[in-house]
């Protein structure tokens, strides 16, 4: 279970459009229950169903930030709580041999031993982050940093439902230290929508990723690289202004939307260095002339932060954590926002003032009781929706109760 609220504090803007984060103060809250359910069906193969239940009320619908502060929100979500299935999929291992590991048991995870060369193939419906750019410091809005900037590539617009799920298949080669990734996703039917196309060849999301694990110093790290290319229905911001100019109306987005591709290119990099802290940063650069379809309304995007264990100070199961996130958006983008356009998130109604979106955010999560941890966070956000018209700074505090049992 997991209980995360936040608390925006009021903020001074000379004007607010259709879609801009509100100036007044607001509070927000998400509530998630998930069950993690795991069998064996043969050698190799193993079944993971987690059934989730979410309610949730976010600042502003939603609107007016690139890196909404809250990374459990969804845009299916709502004040009543309901219940899906959040994961179901089979996964099976083809040991190549090598040396053999042990693997406790975790979430999504049964207790056993893999061979340090393997084939692992995953099907069904998970989401992506589930497997690509796993970072051990910021990949988890329940346990680690809060903002959606900071669980994966600000610029990864990973295939994904409302809810951030997905239907497809995974497949992984791990060789001693490396490890070759690649997926395909399904896209959903309309840019953040919530069903899915189920044609996976006239419509998806495509990754991969090449990992190296390594020890420097004596301390555990790791370099990833990430390629996406999604192709789906989508509107292109150039065409949109275009028409819009010869018209003379306000540009629309999802008047122009046809059969297009778009690509990412991103790298990640985490390194301890000692027992108790760890550095890690990563960066991603879009073609984003296509609009954003199912993260969120970054084109390029930098993060990097600092995670500190509390075995300094003989409380080994906290974590006290520091990061920033630096994200942009493409030119065709920021015309499209300048001319009045209403994007998945943004729309001031102007931008005259273009300036990246800047996130800080700093938490200290303790270990209460066993299986409980509370956290307390503090998140500086400047310029919202990229606009210096409307710096802010923005200030949120937020709190977190979660249980795992």
């Amino acid at each position: 279970m997991t209980y995360l609220w936040s608390h925006k504090y009021g903020f001074d803007a000379p004007y607010t459009g259709p879609q801009s984060l509100v100036t007044v103060p607001e509070t927000s809250y998400s509530l998630s229950f998930t069950g993690y359910l795991g069998a064996r069906l043969w050698e190799g193969g193993e079944l993971y169903v987690d059934p989730e239940a979410f309610q949730g009320h976010p600042l502003s619908h939603l609107l007016g930030l690139a890196g909404v502060q809250n990374g459990e929100l969804q845009k299916a979500s709502g004040e009543e709580l309901r219940a899906y299935l959040a994961r179901a999929y089979i996964r099976q291992t083809f040991g190549l041999g090598g040396e053999s590991r042990e693997v406790p048991a975790g979430l999504n995870q049964l207790a056993t031993h893999y061979d340090s060369r393997r084939l692992v193939v995953s099907v069904g419906k998970f989401p992506l982050t589930d497997f690509f750019e796993r970072s051990s410091y910021a990949n988890d809005p329940r346990t680690q940093f809060m903002n959606w900037t900071l669980l994966t590539y600000g610029a990864y617009d990973y295939a994904a439902d409302a809810r951030g799920y997905n239907i497809g298949v995974i497949a992984e080669l791990y060789w001693d230290d490396w490890a070759f990734r690649a997926g395909r996703g399904m896209e959903p039917i309309i840019a953040n929508g919530r069903s899915l196309h189920y044609n996976l060849f006239s419509r998806h999301g495509d990754q991969v990723e090449i990992e190296h694990d390594h020890v420097f110093h004596g301390q555990p790290g790791a370099v990833r690289v990430l390629v996406y290319r999604n192709l789906a229905n989508a509107g292109n911001y150039r065409d949109a202004v275009a028409v819009a100019a010869a018209s003379g109306t306000i540009p629309d987005i999802t008047a122009v939307r046809r059969m297009q591709a778009k690509t990412g290119y991103g790298v990640s990099v985490e390194q301890s260095l000692s027992p108790s802290v760890a550095l890690w940063g990563r960066g991603m650069w879009c073609d984003c002339n296509v609009e954003e379809y199912s993260f969120t309304e970054i084109d390029n995007s930098m993060s990097a932060g600092l995670s500190i264990k509390g075995s300094l100070w003989h409380r080994p199961d906290d974590t006290l954590a520091a990061a920033f996130s630096l994200n942009g958006l493409s030119s065709s983008h920021r015309a499209y926002l300048a001319a009045g356009g209403l994007g998945g998130f943004l729309g001031d109604g102007q931008l005259n003032n273009y300036a990246r979106e800047q996130t800080y955010e700093v938490y200290y999560s303790a270990l209460v009781y066993r299986g409980v941890h509370l956290t307390v966070d503090y998140q500086r956000v400047a310029n919202p929706g990229y606009n210096a018209d409307r710096h802010g700074p923005v200030n949120i505090v937020g709190g977190r109760v979660h249980v795992e049992f």
